[in-house]
């Protein structure tokens, strides 16, 4: 694609992994050069670049160097996703942690992160899901927790995980976040923690995977490894407490946690 687009190597992976956006101008001859004619897809493809160009908050100067690629990848599909489905285990989302779990959460990569990197990030939380209750519509947001999150304060103190989860006990009551909780007597792989984004009506939309692990995460667009994940958040959620019950649980640990001894 470099040599026939005449284009260095270095910009079309910069490209691909999400680094920088495409022009219109490259765009345009790059769609002709792999046969995408189609006057409908190729505006629509067009229109996606011209907003892709605009400024953005995650291109900050206090945010540069800061982020991955796959993160701001991420960060742009949350932006215009109309449904996301979580598997998070062991926590919260990053799009729904408070500012003190979010803490709680960096505070263990002291080792693999410096301290402005850690704080960039949790920024970077906080200012994801500002934008995300900023959008109207709101995306439709499919949360699958383990029962451990109940229980876990990651060393921020009982107080600061009740805040946790009246915050998402909140977002439920909106209506836009359904959460379940896997419980504690049904197995799990354990394959760690991912999302699938779907950008555009979900029966039909393009969908990406998001997957992390430590301090590594990656963006995944190939169909076959989006649908494995999929057929087993679907196994896995239908084998979780139902959302009402989830609900339930979650109000009710709130409550506790908020009304106990720091």
């Amino acid at each position: 694609m470099a040599d026939a687009m005449e284009w260095s190597l270095s910009k079309v992976m910069r490209i691909e992994s999400g680094e920088v956006t495409i022009s219109q101008n490259d765009l345009r001859p790059l769609l002709a050069f792999l046969g995408i004619r189609d006057r409908a897809v190729v505006e629509s493809l067009v229109q996606s670049a011209r907003v892709s160009r605009q400024r953005r908050w995650w291109d900050e100067a206090r945010f540069k160097n800061m982020l991955t690629a796959a993160t701001k990848q991420l960060i742009a599909y949350e932006a215009e996703a109309t449904v996301i489905r979580h598997f998070y285990p062991m926590f919260f989302p990053g799009v729904l942690q408070s500012e003190a779990y979010a803490q709680g959460i960096m505070g263990q990569y002291t080792h693999e992160l410096s301290q402005k990197e850690i704080e960039a990030r949790i920024q970077a939380r906080l200012r994801r899901k500002a934008e995300l209750l900023q959008r109207i519509p709101r995306p439709k947001v499919f949360t699958l927790l383990d029962e451990s999150v109940l229980l876990r304060t990651i060393g921020v103190g009982q107080r600061a995980l009740g805040e946790q989860l009246a915050e998402v006990s909140e977002a439920i009551k909106d209506g836009w976040l359904v959460a379940r909780i896997h419980p504690f007597d049904n197995p799990h792989p354990g394959i760690g923690t991912f999302e699938i984004l779907y950008l555009g009506s979900e029966e039909l939309a393009h969908a990406v995977l998001y997957r992390e692990s430590l301090t590594l995460d990656e963006i995944v667009d190939d169909h076959s490894r989006i649908k494995q994940h999929r057929d087993l958040w679907d196994r896995m959620w239908d084998a979780a407490i139902d959302a009402e019950r989830s609900a339930e649980m979650i109000a009710t640990r709130a409550k506790e946690l908020l009304g106990a001894d720091q």
